[in-house]
């Protein structure tokens, strides 16, 4: 069950909330606010191309141009011209029945409990029952079968993705450790964002040179005291100037260039705890403490950790997923009422290796589980349980047990970076296996939309 990368459908349906462009290779529109739902070929309609003896018709790619238009304003939304956008959306619409012509020949299927709980995830993540949604979709001018017609594309898409793109995706130690070692050059360092305390010595404009000598050595003391391990924020209101005390003298997460420059590079010389050599600037003698140091680029290292365990049922031809999802709602009320345990029922019908252990799946940082799966464990509170969702490897029931925040090992970050790197060589090689896949499709442009 363990995998790492963002999920497609997940991208998809936070595009339906943010109304942007979905990632992982979707466009623009994908599955975002629903719009007017595409009228009946009408006489006035016509072909614009065909895929492999299918059509797309003018009120189609108008369809897709009038919901990328409703984006238009939004953040991170540009759009060029009608005419280079409605090229743009004809190219789309090609590639994408390419890949659904795709899905239908080598047998990928969507069942309606797995559309059933797309839905409930948009209506979740726009903070909606599905009363609410519906509702809205309904506003839009689009029917709620259309709808769900969008959300099963969907997932048609992102289930050929994983069977056709991910198994060609492989991350080695070597990268990531050239990864790794190229976020520590100092380079790479100049630019994180870095939280500094100081013990400021101020020394006067008029101060003469014996004056300056002994803040100097106030300076030093207060940086050897730091050093043998005393409280810093102690230090700072014994040593420091009245006017940086507040605060423990912590300046705050800031870009580099929100700081002066001699401060960051006395800071590259250090790691998060430790503390600068003396730094002498114009306002006087400045002892510095390292308190974080964030690259954008790197994993946190402390993570929120969850402890939960769970029950798979893995449908099947004599137990659809319908039956699963029903089977495990009885659980739920059982356990509910007293008349079994999770660990028992886990023990006895998990479809799972963790089955031994009651379901337990141990303590896991973010990105351990497939997104599908950590979705629905990060809703909830310690002693809850779900309700029975889908994900690619079945139907689950969760339990958290507990939460709590952990130092990441080394390990874990690598593990981690590897995630990074593999949604990056994802990206990439979705890319390649579209174009392939629209290039060896048949292709009949036959008049340009209006």
């Amino acid at each position: 069950m363990k995998h790492r990368y963002t999920s497609l459908l997940t991208s998809a349906l936070l595009a339906f909330a943010s109304a942007s462009a979905p990632a992982q290779g979707l466009r623009a529109g994908s599955l975002a606010t629903p719009v007017q739902a595409p009228a009946p070929i009408r006489q006035a309609d016509y072909i614009v191309a065909v895929v492999n003896q299918e059509p797309i018709t003018n009120s189609e790619v108008q369809q897709e141009v009038r919901r990328a238009q409703q984006q238009a304003g939004l953040p991170g939304v540009n759009l060029p011209d009608a005419k280079t956008l409605a090229a743009q959306v004809l190219d789309s619409l090609i590639g994408r029945k390419a890949q659904l012509q795709l899905a239908k020949e080598i047998g990928v299927r969507i069942d309606i409990p797995s559309i059933d709980q797309a839905e409930q995830s948009v209506a979740q993540q726009n903070q909606m029952s599905l009363v609410q949604l519906h509702q809205r979709v309904e506003q839009e001018g689009m029917t709620v079968a259309k709808f769900r017609e969008q959300l099963r594309e969907q997932l048609t898409l992102q289930r050929l993705r994983e069977r056709e793109v991910e198994p060609r995706v492989q991350v080695s130690d070597l990268e990531v450790d050239q990864y790794i070692q190229a976020q520590q050059t100092p380079e790479a360092m100049a630019k994180q964002a870095i939280n500094l305390a100081q013990i400021l010595v101020a020394v006067p404009e008029s101060a003469s040179a014996a004056q300056v000598a002994t803040l100097q050595a106030r300076a030093l003391l207060a940086l050897k005291r730091a050093r043998a391990g005393e409280n810093f924020g102690q230090l700072v209101k014994l040593f420091g100037d009245p006017s940086t005390q507040a605060n423990g003298a912590a300046m705050g997460l800031r870009d580099p260039d929100r700081y002066p420059a001699l401060f960051v590079q006395a800071a590259l010389a250090i790691q998060p705890g430790q503390v600068t050599d003396v730094v002498r600037s114009p306002a006087g003698f400045h002892v510095l403490k390292l308190l974080e140091r964030v690259n954008p680029n790197m994993p946190a290292t402390v993570v929120k950790q969850s402890l939960a365990r769970h029950i798979l049922l893995r449908p099947s031809f004599q137990m659809r997923e319908a039956l699963a999802v029903a089977r495990l709602l009885d659980f739920k009320r059982r356990i509910a009422g007293g008349q079994a345990t999770f660990a028992g029922l886990a023990r006895e019908f998990s479809q799972d290796s963790s089955s031994a252990q009651g379901g337990d799946l141990g303590w896991a940082s973010p990105g351990m589980f497939v997104p599908e799966f950590e979705e629905a464990m990060n809703r909830l509170s310690p002693g809850e349980i779900s309700e029975p969702f889908i994900s690619r490897f079945g139907v689950h029931l969760i339990e958290l047990l507990e939460r709590r925040e952990q130092a990441r090992s080394d390990a874990q970050i690598q593990e981690s970076v590897r995630g990074v790197l593999r949604n990056q060589k994802l990206e990439e090689a979705y890319q390649v296996w579209a174009r392939d896949l629209r290039d060896r499709a048949y292709v009949d442009i036959r008049q340009a939309p209006q």
